[in-house]
């Protein structure tokens, strides 16, 4: 591969700020191309003990009519007491509330797909052998708010 002679391509380990500039250019270009939508927001809840220190958390986004889950996280002297059914509560609360009809969530199966599938989640994809051989990353989805079919919102009548 080529690279023309006035740019300069740099390999490295991960970049938070790198990721900051991509996230922020990637939501021009995809607002811009997907008006009058508005633009795609993030979604966290956090659980913090008296301390102030973070014992559960949940970050993702909500964009339109759809939702996505990153990461979700629970101490492990935690887990156990429902934090994380209250972070997925709270998350898909606040998404509804944002118009959202339906939300995506990847887990690995040495995580949690099982978690979200008593939440509701269905899984809609498996990419088998990753990270390695005999795991696999699942791909869930859930709808949040059913739509009214055609015969509901015209009364029914056939």
């Amino acid at each position: 591969m080529t690279t023309p002679e006035d740019l300069t391509v740099t390999v490295r380990e991960g970049r938070p700020e790198l990721d900051e500039q991509l996230s922020g250019l990637l939501d021009v270009v995809n607002t811009a191309r997907t008006a009058p939508l508005p633009a795609a927001r993030e979604l966290t809840v956090a659980v913090h003990d008296a301390g102030g220190d973070l014992v559960a958390g949940l970050s993702g986004w909500t964009w339109a009519e759809a939702a996505g889950i990153a990461m979700t996280w629970v101490h492990e002297e935690r887990r156990g007491q429902a934090l994380g059914t209250r972070l997925l509560a709270e998350f898909e609360a606040e998404a509804v509330r944002r118009g959202v009809l339906r939300v995506f969530v990847t887990s690995f199966t040495f995580q949690a797909p099982g978690f979200y599938e008593r939440h509701g989640y269905r899984e809609i994809f498996r990419w088998e052998g990753v990270p390695v051989a005999g795991q696999d990353d699942v791909h869930l989805r859930k709808e949040l708010v059913a739509r009214p079919r055609n015969d509901e919102v015209s009364g029914g009548a056939s």
